[in-house]
């Protein structure tokens, strides 16, 4: 069987990384690990909605103290789900595409991708620079003034952008920050309480637990069939 799609589609994944590509959050992670213990009272400030997402993440990464080589050392223990790249690998072996659409940290996606020979792929994330020996500041240069999650990273701009004619775009995530963007797509591959809002909102949905599953959904071709045709049937009832 030929690996490639009908000619017609391309497919577009949109990727998140915390939770997703990486089982954990890593933000988190270093935050609990590294910063002053005033960010869990930022964090309650966001979920009860005092702070948009940005802000929050902004100000937490401003109590950061850990020194870049610790910083270092710490992803480097960070593990990804095992079938990831070979999820990749699927993905371009049939032409398609995929992005890294993240409110997380780029360095941090950087510094993990390049243990795994990643690189290649387009990340959008929020920029962490150091600031000083062992202090930091955060950036957001995919941020929207307009973006309805208040996200540093607006992921459905990142998504507007990198559709085209026949693009069939496909989310894969697992949070709030996804929740925007499942409303934009094709259909959502959802994990935890991304999966959860998508039943609730009556979303397209096709829930999974990790890239092992999503790599025998794509060497299957129900899915995709019945992916294109649903969409040829909602646009004809436009």
């Amino acid at each position: 069987m030929s690996l490639l799609a009908p000619p017609a589609v391309t497919c577009l994944f949109l990727c998140d990384f915390d939770g997703t590509i990486i089982p954990q959050d890593v933000s988190d992670a270093l935050l609990g690990r590294f910063a002053l213990p005033e960010w869990h009272d930022i964090e309650t400030a966001w979920r009860e909605g005092r702070l948009t997402a940005r802000e929050c993440m902004q100000q937490q990464v401003s109590l950061l103290r850990v020194e870049h080589g610790q910083l270092d050392a710490f992803l480097d223990q960070v593990e990804m789900d095992p079938d990831f790249p070979e999820f990749v690998r699927q993905v371009s072996a049939r032409g398609w595409q995929l992005r890294v659409v993240s409110d997380g940290l780029d360095y941090a996606i950087w510094r993990i991708f390049r243990r795994y020979g990643l690189t290649q792929l387009p990340v959008f994330a929020n920029h962490l620079q150091l600031l000083d020996t062992d202090r930091y500041q955060l950036s957001f240069p995919h941020q929207e003034s307009a973006c309805r999650s208040g996200s540093g990273t607006c992921k459905c701009a990142v998504a507007e952008k990198s559709l085209g004619e026949s693009v069939v775009p496909i989310l894969l995530g697992d949070g709030s920050s996804d929740y925007c963007l499942a409303h934009q797509v094709r259909q959502v591959w959802a994990k935890d309480r991304l999966l959860r809002y998508c039943q609730q909102q009556g979303l397209p949905h096709w829930p999974f637990t990790g890239f092992a599953e999503a790599v025998r959904r794509l060497q299957g071709r129900e899915w995709l069939s019945e992916l294109v045709n649903n969409g040829q049937n909602a646009q004809g009832r436009e």
